[in-house]
């Protein structure tokens, strides 16, 4: 396909969940030049243009997590929603709550409507492209 001949190279990848199963995923790129520098990933400003509607969620925890809380995701490869690039949209547990491991979307939205943990959107895009899905939990 004219993409020359593939190589192969070692680089980070990590896990996280999408509805109740881990999916491993890269971090290369976002559009927000101080996460870059912390993520130690590509800064890349052009990622800001990329329309927030069309781009699927990744939840991250701040704060206070349980043992072995990960990124969630909204959608994975497969699902019409799906896209590499995703919003970043941060999850809070309120003071009162207890942690629990929050492995779905469709989990966060029910400890939310029961005032459990907090969320906000916000205005970064990631480049995190999903390579492996459906690993056991």
């Amino acid at each position: 396909m004219g993409m020359g001949m593939p190589i192969s190279i070692s680089r980070k990848a990590f896990d996280g969940y999408y509805d109740g199963h881990k999916d491993m995923y890269l971090s290369t790129d976002v559009s927000d030049k101080a996460e870059a520098a912390a993520m130690h990933v590509n800064y890349a400003p052009v990622l800001k243009k990329v329309p927030l509607a069309s781009t699927p969620e990744i939840y991250l925890v701040q704060g206070r997590a349980a043992p072995g809380q990960l990124a969630i995701f909204g959608s994975e490869p497969g699902e019409a929603s799906f896209s590499p690039i995703w919003k970043e949209t941060m999850l809070t547990w309120k003071a009162s709550a207890t942690t629990v491991l929050i492995t779905s979307d469709t989990q966060i939205d029910r400890l939310e409507r029961k005032g459990e943990l907090s969320e906000r959107a916000t205005s970064i895009r990631l480049n995190c492209p999903i390579v492996k899905v459906g690993k056991a939990a």
